[in-house]
């Protein structure tokens, strides 16, 4: 088993934001604080660890089951109010509905997802093997697109803005991040699954992600400075088809 644990984490009052795809193996982790434009973006989230991450191997991936869909085991803390846990399951089932990922209530799996009230909003990226923390806290994080955000970053997946070629599409605006928050907006060694940078990616940080002051861009899309990015509403087309790539999700796992 990988015994290396990565968190996307956030204080209480601040929201998870955005991603790029996973290289193909995990060998070591990193750590990677978000904030959220839908509440405070621009204030600062509290400073993390981090080392950079790869994955080399299959081991990140959760494995197909014989029926070729890819299974996902979870739980969920009994501190959620019942409207929350259906919250939870239904973005389960909106990326079900798409791809052939199904998240499924634990029996006796080693590897799973722990889903837990805790602070602020984070995942593990991919499979790192046994209980893995998922946190949702319900001060903020309860939402379909930050719940869908965290599940595809459990499924493997970075932010989309650290993806290796990103120079071509973003302006990262160095002189407006604080120096403790810069490791946020490094580039990742990443397999970018032969599909094009998304803007619209529900794994997009907005354009202001840590800024050192409110209102700062810290992301400036170009070579159209107006394009929008970092919406939490929904998964992208871009989203869903890279997840059926990376996961060979076949039409008949489709159904």
């Amino acid at each position: 088993k990988m015994d290396c644990v990565l968190l996307f984490s956030i204080s209480a009052v601040l929201l998870c934001l955005s991603q790029a795809l996973p290289a193909t193996q995990l060998n070591n982790c990193f750590d990677d604080s978000e904030i959220s434009d839908m509440l405070l973006e621009g204030d600062m989230a509290l400073p993390k660890t981090r080392n950079a991450m790869k994955c080399l191997n299959d081991y990140c991936k959760w494995p197909k089951s014989p029926s070729g869909q890819v299974e996902v085991p979870y739980t969920i803390a009994n501190d959620f109010y019942d409207d929350e846990k259906a919250m939870i399951e239904n973005a389960m089932k909106s990326i079900a509905a798409k791809t052939c990922i199904r998240f499924v209530l634990r029996r006796n799996q080693v590897d799973y997802i722990s889903i837990e009230n805790v602070l602020g909003c984070s995942s593990t990226v991919g499979r790192s093997g046994g209980k893995q923390q998922l946190s949702l806290s319900v001060n903020g994080c309860v939402s379909h697109g930050i719940i869908e955000h965290e599940l595809i970053h459990s499924l493997g997946f970075h932010h989309e803005h650290t993806r290796s070629d990103r120079d071509q599409y973003v302006q990262i605006n160095w002189q407006n991040i604080p120096e403790a928050s810069a490791y946020n907006f490094q580039k990742k060694d990443t397999n970018n699954l032969n599909t094009p940078y998304d803007y619209s990616s529900i794994m997009h940080y907005g354009r202001t992600a840590f800024a050192i002051q409110y209102g700062k861009e810290t992301i400036t899309p170009i070579p159209n400075p107006s394009v929008q990015i970092g919406q939490r509403t929904e998964m992208s087309n871009i989203d869903i088809q890279r997840i059926n790539k990376l996961y060979e999700c076949g039409d008949a796992e489709l159904q």
